[in-house]
């Protein structure tokens, strides 16, 4: 097993055959600001699908939910019809939860309208950026589906929209705040 350095909590302590996978979404993607729509309803759609399962579970399955997905192609999932919910009901490489094929396809066709009201994803979320963690809840409740508190929690901390993602002293916190800095000069 490589070398534990100074990381989160978690991170340490994961199982040998569960730590790479982890830590390659540690230092590479949780907390890091998304600036692509498609990879923002990639990250909701793999926090939705997670609730009730390990995190683990879900990075392992990724590449078949991207498969599945379309590639997490905000058109096209909002496109899909029952054929593609079959397909996916019946896809043992995701997760096959009706209720969360529906809230990912659902949920596609919100972020359809807001892309149009708003020019992306991202600028909507950006524009609700200063809310509290409460307030943000009730906005995904009203705009999408499967999005409890702990789903918006996760997600919002994953794309980098709430603080905490990482340990101070972890080495990827001044990682994401040197990306902050410079997507602000930008």
């Amino acid at each position: 097993m490589p070398q534990k350095l100074t990381y989160c909590k978690a991170i340490p302590f994961m199982k040998e055959k569960d730590f790479e996978v982890h830590k390659n979404y540690h230092d590479n993607q949780y907390g890091f600001s998304i600036q692509n729509d498609n990879e923002l309803f990639c990250r909701l759609v793999l926090e939705i699908n997670q609730a009730g399962l390990s995190w683990t579970t879900i990075l392992h399955k990724e590449k078949n939910f991207r498969k599945a997905y379309s590639n997490f192609n905000i058109k096209k999932v909002a496109a899909y019809n029952d054929e593609d919910v079959l397909r996916l009901l019946n896809d043992a490489g995701i997760i096959r939860n009706r209720l969360k094929v529906f809230a990912a396809i659902h949920n596609a066709a919100e972020i359809l309208k807001l892309q149009k009201e708003n020019g992306s994803f991202k600028n909507w979320l950006d524009k609700h950026h200063l809310l509290t963690k409460e307030e943000w809840v009730k906005l995904f409740k009203i705009t999408f589906r499967f999005t409890g508190s702990e789903i918006v929690n996760e997600f919002l901390m994953s794309a980098g929209y709430l603080a905490n993602a990482h340990d101070e002293d972890c080495p990827i916190y001044k990682k994401i705040l040197l990306q902050k800095t410079a997507w602000k000069k930008l």
